[in-house]
């Protein structure tokens, strides 16, 4: 049996980032997970940071790596009827955002959990919690049998979270909308085809053109749920993603051999409330939001940045009341997060039974978005997470 602090489910960037920040106010705390470090290394996730977020790593000292090894990106294109319209996330807000693998952040916050004497258990199993008297009971990576008591338990275990479970039935509140479409999402062997990621609107379909390093590119286009990625070959894939960017400007993809091909659901969920007593959740345990806004992992980070505070005020000075805040200040930006992502999404993908009314109407939108102003800069404040307070 083993006496801490907070108790942390997930050793993702949320578990690993509450960890630290907890550590540098002298918070003790016990992070474990049923992956193993490597699976956890291995999994492809999204790669792009808001300022703060990327701020937050290498102010806290986790690592300087982002601002060195990372990309600035100071904005997007918006790619539309076989043209290019340029964002210009700098001009109208005064900010950027990473191109960042969250594969890289998950290595940073592992290696400062390890350089600091931080306490992760990798590889666990039969994992159950007590939210009562807080404990958690698994059996570690060599067999053993173990037991974390806790003053504060946090759930930072994904989607599929079991501390989400522990919330009464009746007191909560799941808000959800499933998506009719999913990514087709490959990595290639090729150079990059754009300097900033380009979000293309196309009779075919949604694109999405991303990057990861200057030799390997990831991109995406929309697709039925049901799509097995085994089924399509190279030569199948690289002709719907041309076709999908393509205009009289004459844009191409520059094309290479494909490692990986995968197709990702999505849809937005939300658990409230984000705390029950002594249980608290973050990241994608209390939501998920799809993958066209980018905010997955800069939800999760800004969730702990909050709930690090709260937690220190409640054990080191004695504030209990601290915890009642954190649910309220971080489903203000939760819902923000929703709104710009299901607006992103609606706007750029072909919707299920769409008339040429509906086509024509986004259009219309994207027109207004990237011919005004104000359009532009309400899509620059929602990438950036730059919200006016």
């Amino acid at each position: 049996m083993t006496r801490t602090q907070v108790g942390i489910v997930g050793a993702g960037p949320a578990g690993l980032m509450l960890s630290h920040l907890l550590s540098l106010n002298g918070i003790d705390s016990v992070v474990i997970d049923n992956r193993t470090r490597l699976e956890i290394e291995n999994t492809v996730r999204a790669g792009i940071l808001e300022a703060d977020s990327a701020r937050l790593l290498a102010d806290t000292g986790v690592s300087d790596r982002v601002l060195r090894d990372g990309h600035p990106h100071e904005g997007i294109d918006l790619r539309f009827g076989g043209e290019s319209h340029r964002v210009d996330f700098r001009a109208l807000v005064g900010e950027s955002v990473w191109l960042y693998p969250q594969t890289d952040v998950f290595v940073d916050l592992a290696n400062a959990r390890e350089r600091d004497g931080g306490d992760v258990r990798f590889g666990v199993s039969d994992t159950s919690v007590d939210i009562t008297e807080p404990a958690i009971r698994f059996v570690d990576s060599d067999g053993v049998r173990q037991e974390v008591r806790c003053d504060l338990l946090v759930g930072a275990d994904g989607s599929r979270s079991i501390c989400r479970a522990q919330v009464p039935e009746a007191l909560r509140t799941h808000s959800f909308r499933e998506y009719p479409f999913a990514w087709f999402g490959i990595i290639t062997e090729a150079p990059r085809s754009a300097p900033e990621l380009i979000y293309a609107h196309s009779p075919r379909g949604f694109a999405l053109i991303s990057q990861r390093t200057e030799t390997h590119q990831r991109m995406y286009f929309q697709c039925d749920p049901e799509t097995d990625p085994a089924g399509w070959s190279a030569d199948q894939i690289w002709e719907e993603l041309q076709a999908r960017v393509a205009g009289p400007d004459g844009f191409t993809l520059k094309e290479g051999p494909i490692t990986e091909k995968t197709v990702l659901r999505f849809r937005s969920f939300v658990a409230e409330p984000m705390r029950h007593g002594k249980l608290l959740l973050a990241g994608d345990a209390a939501h998920t939001v799809p993958p066209t806004g980018a905010k997955g992992l800069n939800l999760a980070l800004q969730d702990v940045r909050v709930l690090a505070e709260v937690i220190e005020r409640a054990l080191l000075k004695n504030d209990e009341d601290a915890l009642d805040e954190y649910g309220p200040r971080a489903l203000d930006r939760v819902w923000k997060a929703q709104h710009f992502s299901y607006w992103m999404t609606t706007m750029l993908h072909s919707l299920p039974g769409a008339t040429d009314f509906d086509v024509r109407r986004q259009l219309g939108e994207l027109r207004s978005v990237v011919g005004s102003e104000a359009g532009s800069r309400f899509l620059a404040e929602g990438y950036t997470g730059c919200w006016p307070a």
